[in-house]
């Protein structure tokens, strides 16, 4: 048997890797807006979304715990930057949808965003970086997991 090699174990490369980018996105969004990650992933999943969705949908799509997600619904309410509407399936339910307010900061943001995803992806070809997103919808869709923000139903079905 070959000897361990934790930096060449990919579950823990994708790890670090996860982190850094997140950590480097968040510098745009925390101390510009005073919003952590798991705010973000909501107001991100919303915003990509342009219509109302559960936060269990959130929790599928962004694979961050339900506690977490509650937490930061919570505070973006607190905040006025996500209405709740009643769910038209059932009463007891509600959708989470940006308010004005929610939707202004993410129209904002989103460029500022993508800027910094270039700066990252800067050191890749034009190449790589098609090859890279190939790899990771394959990676992706290997564990069933949402690749667009409109497959809610999908995800609710299982």
């Amino acid at each position: 048997m070959n000897e361990f090699d934790l930096f060449r174990f990919v579950p823990f490369r994708l790890n670090r890797l996860s982190a850094e980018v997140s950590a480097a996105l968040a510098e745009e969004y925390r101390a510009r807006y005073g919003l952590d990650i798991p705010e973000w992933r909501v107001l991100a999943t919303l915003g990509a979304r342009n219509a109302p969705c559960s936060a269990q949908f959130i929790v599928e799509s962004t694979r961050t715990h339900k506690s977490t997600i509650s937490r930061a619904v919570t505070n973006l309410l607190a905040r006025g930057l996500l209405e709740r509407i009643g769910s038209s399936d059932d009463r007891r339910a509600f959708e989470l949808k940006l308010s004005i307010a929610g939707r202004k900061l993410f129209d904002e943001l989103w460029p500022r965003l993508i800027a910094k995803e270039s700066e990252i992806l800067a050191c890749l070809s034009r190449q790589e970086r098609k090859q890279l997103a190939g790899i990771l919808n394959k990676l992706e869709s290997s564990f069933e997991l949402p690749t667009t923000p409109h497959e809610e139903d999908r995800v609710n079905a299982r």
